[in-house]
């Protein structure tokens, strides 16, 4: 991030499923609003009263996009970290406007309400299959989905060598 840049992190819903589109050169490109409301309690009444919405446009680029497409819809509940934006053009009546909006760096579901389950997407290298090819991979074998898949018994025999430490 540079000097002078506004990051940002919004919680709110989609107000509708991601648009997503590619440039005349290929570049994926995604667009999304954010709809985020905040919420007070009222001691008076006993009630949650909900605040003004704001509505949050958001843009995203490239293979980011791209998995918001394929991961996101209407409705879902997300965290959004971007960096603010303002956008000026001129109508056809020369007209000034301007408008704010969010380049989005990160955005995943919240968990505060749902589950989710993540699935990595490797890299494009010719055998991105490969143990070497996977930036992630610490050559221990893992039982779960964030590691490179392998055996329950490779697994249990690499976790049995910390059975003698506390768990903290």
């Amino acid at each position: 991030m540079s000097a002078g840049e506004t990051p940002l992190t919004v919680v709110g819903n989609l107000t509708d499923d991601p648009e997503l589109r590619f440039t005349p050169s290929g570049a994926a490109m995604v667009k999304f609003t954010v709809a985020s409301t905040p919420r007070t309690f009222d001691k008076a009444t006993n009630q949650w009263r909900d605040g003004t919405a704001m509505f949050l446009r958001c843009t995203a680029w490239r293979d980011l996009a791209e998995h918001i497409g394929d991961s996101l819809t209407k409705g879902m509940r997300v965290i959004v970290t971007g960096r603010l934006r303002q956008h000026n053009w001129q109508t056809p009546e020369n007209e000034n406007r301007s408008m704010l909006g969010l380049e989005v760096d990160e955005i995943g579901p919240s968990l505060r309400f749902a589950t989710a389950k993540v699935e990595r997407i490797r890299s494009g290298a010719p055998n991105a299959s490969s143990p070497a090819a996977d930036p992630w991979n610490t050559g221990t074998p893992a039982t779960s989905g964030w590691g490179t898949p392998g055996t329950a018994a490779a697994g249990a025999a690499a976790d049995a060598k910390y059975s003698d430490e506390p768990p903290f």
